[in-house]
Parts: structure tokens; C-alpha cells; sequence
């Protein structure tokens, strides 16, 4: 599939720390962080935020700090009753595996 893309066209892997999204992944650096597979860019920089520290926390804080507010105010119970995305988002409770995915990829 990768030669079949058009020359120069640029891939970014965001997932490259969990073991990547693409056939073709493999871990790179901000020193040298793209390369080449059939003439398809690929850039696959472990920790991306790494390079932006301040902004990456301003950006991780500023996405996280609702559900935070959400679950002091409310309890995990009630805020998971009252709010589909954090419901949606639960993997483990109380040692019970909750999502769907993560115990077919733990069977």
C-alpha cells in the first residue's frame, strides 16, 4: 500500500511509542526524525511532545482538567453515569475489565 502512494507524501505516527500504526514504522528521533519507504516520507518520533514541553502540558492539562473536575465533583460513579466519553474511556474497574477491546487483546 505504501508504494502506491504518491512521492513525497508524508506519514506521521503518532502511536510509534505503542509499537506504531503503519507496516513500515519504526522509531525515530527529533535529531533525525524522518525517513524513507518508496519515496513516502515517514516521521515517527518517539515522544512528539518532547519537543514542546510547555505547550504539550498547557494542551494535556487543558484536555484533562474537565474530567478531573467532573469525578472530584461528582465521584466516579455518577460523573461515568453522566458523561458518555469518560463512560466510553474506562478499560479497568475494580480489577473488572470494562472495554470490549482491551480484554479481546487480553485473551
Amino acid at each position: 500500500m505504501i508504494g502506491e502512494m504518491s512521492p513525497g507524501t508524508v506519514m506521521v505516527d503518532i502511536s510509534i511509542d505503542q509499537g506504531g500504526c503503519f507496516e513500515t514504522s519504526r522509531p525515530t528521533t527529533h535529531d533525525e526524525p524522518t525517513f524513507l519507504v518508496d519515496d513516502v516520507v515517514h516521521y515517527c518520533v518517539t515522544n512528539m511532545p518532547g519537543a514542546v514541553p510547555l505547550t504539550a502540558s498547557l494542551a494535556l492539562n487543558k484536555a484533562t482538567l474537565p474530567y478531573i473536575k467532573l469525578l472530584a465533583n461528582l465521584g466516579i460513579e455518577e460523573a461515568l453515569n453522566q458523561n458518555a466519553g469518560l463512560k466510553n474511556g474506562l478499560n479497568i474497574s475494580k480489577g473488572e475489565i470494562k472495554h470490549q477491546a482491551v480484554s479481546e487483546a487480553l485473551s
